[in-house]
């Protein structure tokens, strides 16, 4: 640790170009981290806030776009009520509209069709729920707040069907989906919007009777295959069921790739510097190993180097990432500090650049005392 303190000071300024390299890095990821999780809770923030475990499509539905695609039956939801280990199944319906409010304030919305009195219906912290307002909608926090937003008591009007609905409710934080914010409907309300009926015009009878999934709150002891062959459907969990919320896998993977690349770009850099530095300090370790130092004790020092800078440039990417990331959250960028991604993050840079380095320092014990006494020149 001697030696390795003292060459941290004389060479100081190469370890703080190699350290302000790092530190950009660690901004790069924390971003990037902010980045992927503000994209996720702005694509499926609205199912996220579901109380559900399972949502159940419509056999042969195309999973990447199940939401929008599926359609389920009144006598599939009552199917999977009745599997064992199912505590409550409801009809669920998603759709996306355009709108405009009576302030003339232009909205797209994505429309979740509940049972007013089920498990699904909405609890807002300001206003009324959609029980006994049948015309009424719930909609996102992010709604009222946007400039210009809703209001409660504003007049909802579905472009093209003519459709009004009132603002009775307004639900806690971000309710969004596919990056279009939520308004929850009654269930009969979101059949006529599916099936494109205006005031007034009568629905079929398989309209009035289908949703778009089947919304499971089931244990542990549910037999998911056994439901699927009696309803006639394919469930997945409320966490895969993001994949299909439209642009969602794309998005994450995108963001996913550039960080694994920051990583293995951190641990190739950090393990070059290291293995330059370990050639230009050749001599001198060797002249250590013929003064008896073991090889343990070198690569214990040029690790302890690799840990200081590490964690001083991390640490410094970190609060500068942090910094920025606060000022990034305030506009209209889908970006969310969250400090268990962050932790990830930043812990699998700092092993990865630990690795690095450490695959540079192993030349060390390849070191000939030989070399610092004249026995190879």
């Amino acid at each position: 640790m001697f030696l390795a303190l003292r060459e941290l000071r004389f060479a100081r300024s190469r370890f703080a170009l190699m350290g302000s390299v790092v530190a950009l890095i660690a901004i790069l990821v924390v971003l990037l981290s902010g980045l992927s999780s503000g994209l996720v809770r702005d694509g499926v923030s609205g199912l996220q806030k579901i109380e559900v475990t399972h949502f159940a499509f419509d056999e042969g539905t195309e999973m990447s776009s199940a939401f929008s695609r599926s359609v389920v039956t009144d006598e599939q939801v009552s199917t999977w009520a009745a599997q064992p280990g199912v505590e409550a199944a409801e009809p669920f319906g998603n759709t996306l509209v355009n709108a405009r409010s009576n302030r003339d304030v232009p909205v797209d919305l994505a429309m979740f069709g509940v049972r007013p009195d089920g498990f699904l219906a909405p609890t807002p912290v300001e206003g009324d729920g959609l029980a006994g307002n049948p015309d009424g909608i719930v909609v996102s926090q992010t709604l009222i707040d946007a400039d210009p937003g809703l209001q409660v008591g504003d007049v909802v009007t579905i472009e093209q069907l003519g459709t009004e609905f009132t603002v009775v409710g307004v639900l806690d934080e971000q309710h969004t989906f596919g990056h279009v914010d939520v308004a929850y409907v009654s269930l009969d309300a979101w059949q006529r919007l599916r099936a494109g009926a205006g005031p007034g015009e009568e629905l079929r009878g398989t309209e009035s009777q289908s949703a778009t999934a089947v919304a499971i709150k089931a244990n542990d002891d549910i037999d998911l295959a056994a439901g699927d062959a009696a309803a006639g459907t394919e469930t997945v969990t409320r966490e895969a069921s993001y994949d299909a919320s439209p642009g969602y896998s794309e998005e994450t993977l995108t963001l996913s790739m550039i960080q694994y690349f920051l990583y293995v770009i951190s641990a190739l850099v950090v393990g070059a510097f290291f293995t330059v530095w370990t050639i230009n300090r050749k001599h001198e370790l060797a002249v250590l190993r013929a003064m008896g130092a073991s090889k343990p004790y070198l690569l214990r020092d040029g690790l302890i180097q690799a840990v200081v800078i590490l964690a001083a440039s991390i640490g410094l990417g970190l609060a500068v990432g942090v910094g920025l990331g606060a000022l990034i959250s305030g506009s209209a960028m889908p970006f969310a500090l969250e400090a268990p991604a962050i932790a990830v993050a930043t812990s699998l840079l700092a092993l990865l650049g630990l690795i690095g380095a450490a695959a540079a320092i192993v030349r060390v014990a390849a070191i000939d005392p030989l070399a610092a006494l004249g026995g190879q020149r």
